[in-house]
């Protein structure tokens, strides 16, 4: 959960004078296709250039005592690709999250190195992961007139920060995955006139699942998956649980301990994937649910040619 209330919002960054705000990463109901942005081990894992893209809506509908939309958003695509001649795989990722007046867009580049292993491949990554972020003071409502607390236009900053990761994937079994996101707590520079600031949040992830093929109809699989999410100061955890029907339809569930239920529904056509996920919440607090959707492509290429160039006798 982002932030409960709009009001809550507002008091804690005008009530901390000289402290620093840390901006919680943004979360996914369908994380599995969200690799990109929480482990850089994950380039090129996929054995193909893969393109992922999800819109996240979090309490959709929400609004404040003027009846402005403050629901969290969250717009996410990556792209990633196996490179033979770098022994591993590059890949990059693009996130807008929004909530209310406050903003981060996000780029991540990464590199993975890959290395074979008996029972499956390994990835070793790092990643760069630049961060606008910014806040519309124009868009709040003061207390009293003339707060000078209060800045009336928008202020943005531009941070850089680290991400590092391990991902080990064996072929259609399992994968499992451990990264850290925003390694160095870049602080951004101060947004208001009592000298407010914000930092990136270094968060941990871990991450794994396994395929399960049902011996009296392969047909079926079912892929259990767990995320754990933390910043030290909370962490959230999700258990999910997927059955495929030949490769083509799924559906499932997730759990995200004491905020929400999430069904998942999805389909492939050829390389081309779509998911829809809604995510029913248990909070005790009267929040609206969650919607995502995710569309993926992913494509092989052929780029090894050496043995297929010259097939007819004639050019011999």
């Amino acid at each position: 959960m982002k932030i409960k209330n709009y009001n809550i919002f507002l008091v804690i960054l005008l009530s901390l004078p000289l402290g620093l705000l840390g901006q919680q990463a943004p979360m996914f109901t369908q994380y599995k296709n969200a690799q990109m942005y929480t482990n850089p081990a994950f380039a090129g894992m996929s054995e193909g250039v893969c393109i992922n893209g999800i819109i996240r809506q979090q309490w959709s509908g929400f609004e404040d005592t003027e009846g402005n939309s403050i629901a969290p958003q969250t717009f996410f695509i990556s792209a990633d690709a196996p490179i033979k001649k770098l022994h591993g795989g590059v890949g990059g990722s693009i996130t807008q999250d929004q909530l209310a007046q406050w903003s981060d867009v996000s780029l991540q580049l990464a590199y993975s190195f890959h290395l074979d292993m008996s029972m499956g491949k390994l990835g070793i990554g790092a990643g760069v992961n630049l961060i606008n972020r910014s806040i519309d003071f124009s868009g709040f409502t003061a207390f009293q007139d003339n707060d000078p607390v209060l800045l009336t236009a928008e202020q943005s900053s531009m941070v850089v920060d680290a991400n590092l990761g391990l991902f080990f994937r064996s072929p259609d079994r399992f994968y499992f995955g451990v990264s850290a996101t925003n390694i160095l707590q870049t602080a951004a520079k101060k947004l208001t006139a009592d000298e407010v600031g914000i930092k990136n949040d270094r968060t941990f992830y871990l991450v794994g699942g396994y395929q399960f093929v049902l011996p009296n109809n392969p047909l079926f699989e079912i892929e259990p998956s767990i995320m754990i999410q933390s910043d030290i100061y909370s962490t959230q955890y999700n258990l999910s649980a997927i059955v495929k029907y030949n490769n083509r339809f799924w559906g499932g569930l997730n759990y995200r301990f004491q905020e929400s239920v999430g069904v998942l529904i999805g389909m492939s056509i050829k390389d081309f994937r779509i998911g829809y996920s809604y995510d029913i919440p248990t909070l005790a607090i009267g929040v609206p649910g969650s919607h995502e959707i995710h569309l993926g492509y992913c494509f092989k290429l052929d780029t090894d040619r050496s043995g297929t160039r010259y097939k007819n006798t004639r050019y011999l």
